[in-house]
C-alpha cells in the first residue's frame, strides 16, 4: 500500500490565482524517481446532491521551465478503471516535451487508484478455475464492497475534473484523454465548454460507440496481422499456415477446454491451469492492443497449436480473467453497465460478431456481471457539438478504437484534426514524433499539424521463436 501525503486545502482556497506546484505535498510515485505534488481533495459523491463526499487523489508535475504557460494538461486514463497516477511513468517520455512549458496534472478517477479505488483482488488459483466459479467470486467481491456504484459514472467523473480545475486555480486547461479517457475528456468539453483551451483524444471512443460491442474491430485488427505475417517472408516462412492454426485452435478450445500441466514460473510447481475457449479468446484480443505485443502473436499460436501452451500461458497471465491488482475492475463495470450493455441490442450483437473471432458469449462475458454492479441506465442523447480545438489520434491496427471510431466522434466537432499512425496499435502518443507533434499542436491549436513524420513509424519485427522479436 502506498499513501501519499495529505495536501493543505487551506491555503488552497485563499489563493487567487494560479498556484501550481506550491498547491498539495511532495510525493513519490511509482514509475518516477523526482519528487511531484500530491493533493487530496474532497468532492461531493453526487454533485447533483451534495452530502456524502469521496477523497480525490490528483498528481500534480509542475512545468520544467520557470515560465511555464498558464494552461495546463489534464491526463485522463482509460479503462475505465485506470487511475492518472498509473501514467506518471509518461511524464518523462511522451509528455516531457509538453511539460517543458506547461504543468501536467493527474487525476485519479473515484473509484480508481488512490482515489477510493474499487478493488477486486485477483481471484485464487484463476488459472485452474472454471469461468463460473470466476464469475461467482467476482460477484461476492462487488457485492461485498456496498458501495453506491450509480455514482461512479462518467458524467460525476467529468464534474470531479471541473472541482480539480477550479480548486487547482487554473482558468482554461487542455486535456488528453487515451481510450475511455477520450470519452471522459468528451464528456467534460461538453459539461463546462468554457474551461477548455484543446483536446487531445487518442485512441477515441466515439459517444455513440457501445464499448463491448468491439468483435467487428478486433476481427479486423487480427485480419490485418495475418496478412503482414504473410506478407513478411520471414514471418511466412515460419508460419505458413497461421490463419487454419488458429482456426484449428478456435474449435477445438470451443469443443472442449485444454487441461493441462505446467510448472508455475515461480515455483516450478506442476499447476493445473484450464484453458477454455474464454481464455484463449481473450487473450488474443488483449494481445493486440500493443502493435509490438500483437508482433509475438504467430508463434504464439503456433506453439499452442504444436501442444506448446507454455509461452502463451506465460502472456495470458499477464492479466488475470476478471480481476487484478491494476485497472479497478468494479468501476470498469459502473460505467460500462450503466452507459453500454443497456445499449448492446441483440441485433447490434448479432451485427458485430458476424465473422468475428469473438463470439457473442465473449461479449457478454462481462455483462453477466451487470446484476451485481445494478447500477441504472443511463439515457444515451445526442452529444452538443465541441467548440474547442481538438488533436484525434487513431492507430490504423487498432482492435478497439480505430479511425473509424475517431471519424465518428468528428462528426461532433467543430474543429479537428485526425492523425493516423499507419503502423500503430491502440494508443499512439508514445510512438515516434508523436510527443513532440502533442506540444506542436498545444502551443498553436488553431494551425494545422505537420505530422507526415507519423508515417515513418516502423512496424515492430515479428517473433520467431523463443529467443524474442528478430533484430
Amino acid at each position: 500500500m502506498r499513501s501519499p501525503l495529505l495536501a493543505t486545502l487551506f491555503a488552497m482556497f485563499l489563493a487567487p490565482t494560479l498556484v501550481h506546484a506550491q498547491v498539495g505535498k511532495v510525493c513519490h510515485l511509482p514509475g518516477t524517481e523526482e519528487a511531484l505534488r500530491c493533493v487530496r481533495l474532497m468532492v461531493p459523491l453526487d454533485h447533483h446532491a451534495p452530502g456524502d463526499t469521496l477523497n480525490l487523489h490528483v498528481t500534480v508535475a509542475p512545468a520544467l521551465r520557470e515560465s511555464a504557460r498558464r494552461d495546463p494538461l489534464f491526463l485522463l486514463a482509460g479503462g475505465p478503471g485506470e487511475a492518472g497516477s498509473d501514467l506518471v511513468p509518461l511524464l518523462n517520455t511522451t509528455f516531457r516535451k509538453v511539460r517543458a512549458t506547461r504543468d501536467i496534472v493527474l487525476i485519479d478517477q473515484r473509484g480508481t487508484g488512490l482515489s477510493g479505488k474499487l478493488d477486486c483482488k485477483p481471484v485464487k488459483n484463476a488459472e485452474a478455475a472454471t469461468e463460473d466459479e470466476l464469475l461467482e467470486q467476482t460477484r461476492a467481491c462487488i457485492k461485498g464492497l456496498n458501495k453506491h456504484f450509480n455514482l461512479y459514472t462518467t458524467k460525476q467523473a467529468a464534474r470531479d475534473i471541473e472541482t480539480v480545475r477550479g480548486a487547482l486555480g487554473y482558468g482554461r486547461i487542455n486535456v488528453w484523454g487515451g481510450s475511455y479517457g477520450s470519452r471522459l475528456a468528451q464528456a467534460y468539453a461538453r459539461l463546462f465548454p468554457g474551461s477548455v483551451r484543446a483536446l487531445v483524444l487518442d485512441g477515441v471512443a466515439a459517444p455513440d460507440q457501445v464499448v463491448p460491442a468491439g468483435a467487428r474491430d478486433a476481427q479486423a485488427a487480427l485480419d490485418a496481422l495475418f496478412k503482414q505475417c504473410a506478407d513478411d517472408r520471414v514471418c511466412a516462412t515460419a508460419f505458413p499456415n497461421l490463419r487454419g492454426e488458429f482456426q484449428s485452435l478456435s474449435m477445438r478450445l470451443a469443443a472442449s477446454p485444454a487441461s493441462l500441466s505446467l510448472p508455475d514460473p515461480r515455483t516450478a510447481d506442476t499447476s493445473k491451469i484450464q484453458m477454455t475457449s474464454m481464455r484463449f479468446l481473450g487473450t488474443v484480443q488483449n494481445i493486440l492492443y500493443s502493435q509490438a505485443d500483437s508482433r509475438r502473436l504467430p508463434f504464439l499460436i503456433h506453439s499452442a497449436y504444436q501442444d506448446r501452451w507454455q509461452p502463451f500461458i506465460a502472456r495470458s497471465n499477464i492479466a488475470s480473467d476478471f480481476a487484478s491488482e491494476g485497472p479497478a475492475m468494479p468501476l470498469h463495470l459502473a460505467v460500462v453497465c450503466a452507459e453500454d450493455f443497456p445499449r448492446l441490442t441483440p441485433q447490434l450483437l448479432a451485427e458485430d460478431t458476424k465473422g468475428s473471432f469473438l463470439n457473442a458469449e465473449q461479449i457478454m462475458r462481462i455483462g453477466k456481471m451487470c446484476d451485481a454492479i445494478s447500477v441504472p441506465a443511463v439515457p444515451y442523447k445526442e452529444p452538443a457539438m465541441i467548440e474547442a480545438p481538438v488533436l484525434l489520434l487513431s492507430g490504423a491496427l487498432d482492435p478497439v478504437t480505430p479511425p473509424r471510431r475517431a471519424e465518428s466522434a468528428r462528426k461532433f466537432m467543430k474543429n479537428a484534426q485526425h492523425l493516423v499512425v499507419k503502423n500503430g496499435g491502440h494508443i499512439v502518443s508514445p510512438l515516434g514524433c508523436a510527443p513532440r507533434l502533442l506540444r506542436q499542436f498545444l502551443d498553436q491549436p488553431a494551425e494545422p499539424v505537420q505530422a507526415s513524420c507519423l508515417n515513418d513509424i516502423p512496424a515492430p519485427t515479428f517473433q520467431l521463436n523463443s529467443a524474442g522479436p528478430q533484430p
